[in-house]
């Protein structure tokens, strides 16, 4: 019985079709608005399935790169290891600090100062913290990378469609005072092509704001755990090299 109710309705009225239709009969301003509030829908779909295997990747690697750390004695064992887990930030903080000590190290060792015990110095820990906190930064701008257009998406979507909504609510206007009808029949067609643009704005904005505060919260409790690691790798470096 389903398929006999299914086979009586015209191909026409399928929801791909009747979209495909409303949209071939809009103005060429709905049209444009429309056009423009789908690119920055799948923009913003595009970046938020990029970001969240980002950050999945970013955060398995960093449990991997932590149990490495705490486990390993020296700082060459850890950065042997660490290049096969690159997506972490962390890796990058520890790169950045032992390259720095790597760099004193050799410079005290140029100048006849190294210990004759074997134990290796460094002449500025401050130096280190400072390279610490320019990979901080650097790390953070790649974790952020991508999500500000989110919160474009989210602030100027629903504006975009309320700008098509009264454009097409003027021209339905124009329409009616030119034909001199007030009839529903006369408007109703207007009124609808200039709704859909509202609804299309949020359509865009809403994933786009819960995309965003999501991979915002994310990037807050990374960042939290870098502070974190600054604090023990400098205080490793200190205890070891001073």
């Amino acid at each position: 019985m389903s398929w006999l109710l299914l086979a009586a309705v015209p191909p026409s009225h399928s929801p791909s079709a009747g979209l495909f239709e409303f949209f071939m009969r809009s103005g060429a301003m709905a049209q444009v608005v429309l056009l423009t509030l789908v690119l920055f829908s799948l923009m913003s779909w595009s970046i938020m399935v990029w970001k969240y295997f980002q950050f999945r990747q970013a955060i398995r690697h960093g449990r991997q790169f932590l149990e490495i750390f705490h486990q390993s004695k020296r700082f060459s064992e850890v950065n042997a290891q660490s290049t096969r887990l690159a997506a972490s930030p962390l890796v990058g903080l520890f790169q950045a600090g032992y390259a720095e000590i790597d760099a004193q190290v050799k410079a005290q060792a140029d100048t006849t100062q190294a210990s004759t015990a074997g134990r290796y110095r460094i002449k500025s820990l401050t130096g280190v913290e400072r390279s610490l906190r320019r990979a901080l930064g650097v790390e953070s701008l790649v974790l952020t990378k991508g999500t500000h257009f989110l919160a474009t998406t989210a602030a100027a979507a629903p504006f975009i469609g309320l700008f098509g909504t009264v454009w097409g609510i003027m021209v339905a206007f124009g329409d009616i005072g030119a034909s001199g009808s007030t009839s529903i029949v006369a408007v109703a067609p207007g009124i609808s092509e200039a709704l859909i643009n509202t609804a299309a704005g949020l359509a865009a904005a809403i994933p786009a704001l819960i995309g965003f505060n999501y991979f915002g919260n994310r990037v807050r409790r990374i960042r939290a755990e870098m502070e974190d690691f600054i604090l023990e790798f400098t205080n490793l470096a200190e205890r070891n090299f001073t």
